[in-house]
């Protein structure tokens, strides 16, 4: 039992030894496509700027893998692309390629017989090719508009054999590229969001103020001759743990929350005949409707209050908000 034991230690020293040495020897393999990087780059992104057409990734194996991901990142960040399949692109899927498109081909080798089947295919056509390799003198780096290089040294696999760090000098390399094409589209916050709907990030980044918050009538208010007692009453009808105070002209003058009434009962003060006013925050922290939810968030945590008041231009009442609304809203 004590031999089983130690076995089991030396198996799991063993294990994070080599997940060390793995995640180095990919680590040095991105590092080192800084130094590799050339004008080619610029080239690549430029030809895909002035792409009239589609932009259509594809590779094979694990390199199809990397490109289907490429794709998926470029479509997110403001590149619609495509992935096809190379052995299925010469089984139907290359009549979707047209003169005006670009074709970006991966393979490690850069001699992947089912891609090198199609490029005669995609220069008939007259789209443009852009090669991802680790070959500079490969087939495919040859026949290619433009060639990238990425590839590794060695592979993290202890036996130099499956795909690791060439996969994953491939997949940083797609996201560099990606990523130049994004900041020099001018892709902005709010068109990432829209492509991504569905989650927590497009919740964070769609959804404004004016979206969450209790407004009209649902806001609590009270003048600022307004006693304690008619304060409180508001707070409780509002159920927000808070109520604005305004003055004639409907404008935000100070706030009064759950937190002040406890601070303001523990003073002894007479409940009966003490006005709001005389216990309000002053001048407290606002926001406006069209503002992002997200925003509302950061001056909550910045200014550790659990309420905003909503106001217009002049600093009239048009909503207010909580945390727990912010909760609700899956904000945060």
């Amino acid at each position: 039992m004590a031999s089983e034991q130690k076995t089991a230690r030396l198996v799991r020293g063993d294990a994070i030894g080599l997940a060390r040495e793995v995640l180095e020897i990919e680590a040095a393999a991105i590092h080192a496509l800084i130094g590799k990087l050339e004008r080619s780059f610029q080239q690549a992104v430029d030809l895909i700027l002035a792409c009239r057409g589609r932009v259509t990734i594809s590779g094979i194996g694990k390199s199809g893998h990397i490109a289907r991901k490429i794709a998926s990142t470029m479509s997110s960040t403001g590149t619609p692309a495509y992935f096809v399949h190379s052995a299925e692109a010469s089984h139907g899927d290359l009549g979707m390629i047209t003169r005006d498109d670009v074709f970006i081909a991966l393979s490690n080798s850069g001699e992947s017989s089912e891609l090198l089947a199609i490029v005669p295919l995609i220069k008939r056509q007259g789209a443009k090719l852009i090669a991802l390799t680790g070959n500079a003198k490969s087939s495919l780096a040859r026949e290619a508009d433009v060639h990238l290089y990425a590839g590794a040294e060695k592979e993290a696999c202890p036996l130099n054999l499956a795909p690791t760090a060439s996969t994953t000098a491939a997949l940083a390399l797609g996201d560099a590229l990606a990523l130049a094409l994004m900041q020099a589209k001018g892709f902005s916050r709010d068109e990432f969001a829209r492509s991504h709907p569905g989650g927590a990030l497009g919740r964070s980044l769609l959804t404004h103020v004016r979206d969450v918050m209790h407004a009209g009538a649902d806001a609590p208010r009270v003048a600022a001759d307004a006693t304690l007692p008619e304060a409180i009453h508001e707070m409780t009808r509002g159920g927000l743990g808070v109520t604005a105070i305004l003055d004639h002209e409907q404008r935000v003058i100070g706030i009064f929350t759950d937190g002040d009434l406890r601070r303001t009962l523990s003073t002894g003060a007479n409940f009966n005949n003490t006005g709001v006013s005389s216990v309000m925050k002053r001048d407290p922290r606002t926001i406006s409707a069209d503002k992002l939810a997200a925003e509302a968030v950061q001056i909550m945590e910045q200014y550790k209050v659990n309420q905003l008041l909503v106001v217009d231009a002049e600093r009239r009442l048009i909503g207010a908000l909580n945390m727990h609304d912010l909760f609700k809203a899956k904000v945060i």
